[in-house]
């Protein structure tokens, strides 16, 4: 997810006319995704500031050995306080991994709108599940105005089939993997993708995934960005194409 982020953020993290702030929003029991994010978000822009927001105490107090300059912790939740960066800051990134497993599906959009009045004008709110080592991991990418995308990602040598994501699917889209749900719709065919692309395997997972992912985007599905990224165990498509039906 942080690599994502340096890559397809890159541009507003380097042409921000002040230091840009990111959040990790409920980093956790260790500060280690924040750590992890501010590495990353420096090899783009040096004067990056990351923002961990945990709504523990105990966990604020554990972290603050390792603030250092560029990253601190703050006690929060979705009103996401940046006491540090000075009142009325507004974040640039806000990433929010495994935050909201535990909401109800009819929640998420009040959440999501609540954490995109909080963005810059150019920010973006990054929001997913992912699995306990960091294997799979799919993610909704939001501006101010909404949902924009959703990037499937994975350790490519742990995968059996591009429908195992399905059980880290972020809470709006994780109850909508039936028939009938555009969602569903996208993991049989990328899974029928998959399993064209098989004679591919013997020159790697790799290639039999960017393959794969040629392949959906060749047949319709409004994959965004190019092989680059593909090469990286990403694809991500345009939000409109997977976003669930309403219910009636």
């Amino acid at each position: 997810m942080d690599r994502w982020i340096a890559a397809t953020l890159g541009a507003e993290l380097r042409g921000a006319p002040t230091a840009p702030v990111a959040v990790d929003l409920g980093y956790g029991a260790a500060p280690w995704t924040a750590v992890e994010l501010l590495d990353r978000l420096r090899r783009v822009r040096e004067d990056v500031q990351v923002v961990g927001v945990e709504i523990d105490p105990a966990r604020v107090a554990a972290a603050q050995p390792y603030a250092r300059d560029g990253l601190t912790f703050a006690h929060g939740g979705f009103e996401v306080p940046l006491p540090a960066a000075g009142i009325g800051a507004r974040p640039l990134l806000i990433r929010a991994a495994n935050v909201l497993r535990q909401y109800d599906e009819a929640e998420v959009a009040a959440v999501w709108a609540r954490l995109c009045a909080r963005l810059a004008p150019d920010g973006l709110l990054v929001e997913g599940t992912c699995d306990e080592i960091g294997r799979r991991h799919v993610w909704v990418a939001l501006g101010p105005e909404g949902p924009r995308s959703v990037t499937f990602a994975t350790r490519l040598g742990s995968l059996g089939k591009p429908s195992d994501l399905a059980e880290r699917l972020p809470k709006a889209l994780i109850h909508r993997n039936v028939p009938g749900e555009p969602v569903h719709a996208f993991l049989v065919a990328f899974d029928r993708a998959w399993a064209a692309a098989a004679p591919l395997s013997a020159l790697g997972a790799r290639q039999r995934w960017i393959r794969a992912v040629r392949d959906l985007r060749d047949a319709g599905w409004p994959v965004l960005y190019g092989p680059t990224r593909w090469r990286q165990g990403e694809i991500t498509v345009a939000w409109d194409a997977v976003a669930p039906r309403a219910r009636t």
